[in-house]
């Protein structure tokens, strides 16, 4: 059996963790590992469970409040050793360039779209197993 990829999913809208969960599914994609999530919908979480390591891929949301997703990806990006990969969900396609600045590997828009969705967390996914995280 597979071993289960670690998806932390950041949003203070429980509605926007229910798209992310219902979108990628159990498996986003048939050559990934089935996924596990760990939610959370403040900061302190979001450190504390990074901190903790086991983390394959973060999606984070750029609406959050207070503490954006954006913000929050450029954080962790400076802060955290080996930093899993972020995918940010942003609030309109022309904000991708704020997502290019936070460092975000890659970003999908809101509401989110399961197809896209799921492809974007399942490429992220490949490139972690390819550098034997």
């Amino acid at each position: 059996m597979q071993p289960t990829a670690t998806v932390l999913v950041y949003s203070d809208d429980a509605n926007t963790r229910e798209q992310v969960r219902l979108a990628a599914g159990r498996r986003p994609a048939a050559d990934v590992p089935p996924v596990a999530f760990i939610e959370c919908a403040t900061l302190p979480a979001v450190l504390k469970a990074l901190d903790e390591g086991g983390i394959d891929v973060c999606v984070l949301d750029g609406e959050t409040t207070p503490a954006g997703g954006m913000g929050v990806c450029r954080q962790i990006k400076d802060e955290i050793f080996r930093c899993p990969p972020v995918l940010l969900l942003i609030g309109r396609p022309q904000d991708a360039w704020l997502a290019t600045w936070s460092r975000a590997e890659a970003a999908v828009t809101l509401p989110v779209d399961p197809v896209e969705f799921a492809d974007a967390l399942a490429s992220l996914l490949r490139q972690r197993q390819a550098i034997g995280a």
